[in-house]
């Protein structure tokens, strides 16, 4: 044991270059300072060789896997996280998977691709987790993406409101416009849009949504105005004014990314423009992200992938349409998942009644941990964009 514990902390230990990181093990603990500045974090290794193991095998994903497994703890998983992100460059080999393993989380990927069968059931295996399971902890409007904290927001629930109020002002959207809502979750931008006049059409391959969303609708008197179907955005047809899309297009996969933007430009009126909400990731560290999958590809968001905003912003011209206004909003993004992750842990005991075991847990932990270092660290963003197309 000490052997394996001595290997380990020379690995996460001595190469830090920023921030402080202390470790402790049932040897005792050490600490290690790095030369620059940077987080601070304490991990709690209950079993080194393991995790020891799966960062031989796999890299930054057998940190993830390690986790799942209980091997190690952290009183604060996202410091943890940042500050081993911030310090990947400097790991060597431990950062990275072998090539057997690349390989295989690689095949596993390009199997959950998006076709028309691929996506529903991609998204049936995040989304259809159970409505109960969201309510625990998601805002009481049930919005799953990231908000929007202006000067002096202090709820999640203003937040969240402001972020749809953000999308309909980048749409100009007039009374009587009838607007596409591509992944239209559990309906909370469809009620924003009907209360501003719009006639919304929105469409979703989550079945429990659809539910959720359509006995929202008729509760709020809004059937008129709203409809709402379980469908693929590759089969939408007919004419709309304004489109909208927020954080859809994480699901459609970078093979599919020109045929969205196809059918984005065929069913949007001419002069008309679309609003989408998307996460993207850095340039940087696109093509490490494209050759090797990461965790959340692997276990939260099968067949996922993150554009760039210049990649975006070139696939969405190559099909006619121009990007005319984007905002960033990470900070924004990474408070939205602190919160997330602040109501996620008061509801574990309810969310444990619902059957969802220990691993179930600590993998969701994790997600909402590593998603907020990401933005804490800038690899990943929340860009809201305009589109248009053009008259003639």
């Amino acid at each position: 044991l000490p052997g394996f514990s001595g290997c380990l902390l020379r690995i996460l230990g001595r190469r830090l270059r920023h921030g402080q990181m202390a470790i402790d093990t049932a040897a005792g603990r050490e600490s290690f300072h790095g030369r620059e500045p940077g987080p601070e974090a304490r991990l709690t290794l209950h079993r080194p060789w393991r995790l020891l193991a799966h960062l031989h095998r796999e890299g930054a994903l057998g940190l993830a896997e390690s986790y799942l497994a209980g091997d190690w703890d952290s009183e604060d998983l996202t410091g943890a996280l940042e500050l081993l992100g911030r310090n990947e460059p400097y790991l060597g080999r431990s950062a990275r998977p072998t090539a057997a393993a690349r390989l295989w989380h690689t095949l596993q990927h390009r199997l959950r691709d998006n076709s028309h069968r691929g996506s529903r059931r991609n998204i049936s295996a995040h989304y259809d987790l159970g409505n109960p399971f969201y309510r625990l902890w998601l805002d009481e409007g049930m919005s799953y993406s990231g908000a929007l904290f202006e000067d002096g927001t202090a709820s999640l629930e203003a937040a969240q409101e402001a972020k749809y109020q953000s999308i309909l002002d980048r749409l100009a959207l007039r009374p009587g416009d009838h607007v596409l809502e591509i992944g239209c979750g559990w309906g909370g931008f469809a009620v924003a849009a009907a209360r501003r006049g719009a006639r919304v059409t929105g469409v979703t391959l989550s079945r429990e949504q659809l539910d959720f969303a359509r006995e929202r609708i008729g509760r709020l008197g809004l059937e008129q105005q709203v409809e709402l179907r379980l469908q693929d955005y590759r089969d939408v047809t007919g004419s709309f004014d304004r489109v909208v899309s927020i954080e859809m297009f994480e699901a459609v996969g970078e093979r599919y990314w020109p045929v969205y933007f196809a059918m984005l430009e065929r069913v949007l009126r001419r002069g008309g423009c679309a609003a989408m909400q998307v996460i993207t990731i850095n340039e940087a560290w696109f093509e490490q992200y494209r050759a090797t999958p990461d965790f959340i590809q692997r276990h939260v968001f099968p067949g996922g992938m993150l554009p760039t905003a210049e990649r975006f912003t070139a696939v969405a011209r190559d099909a006619g349409l121009r990007v005319t206004d984007t905002g960033f909003f990470g900070t924004h993004y990474a408070r939205t998942l602190n919160a997330w992750q602040r109501r996620f842990l008061s509801a574990l005991p309810d969310i444990e009644k619902l059957g969802y075991d220990r691993r179930f847990q600590r993998l969701w932990q994790y997600y909402l941990a590593y998603c907020e270092a990401g933005f804490r660290l800038g690899r990943i963003d929340l860009m809201q964009a305009t589109l248009r197309k053009p008259l003639h």
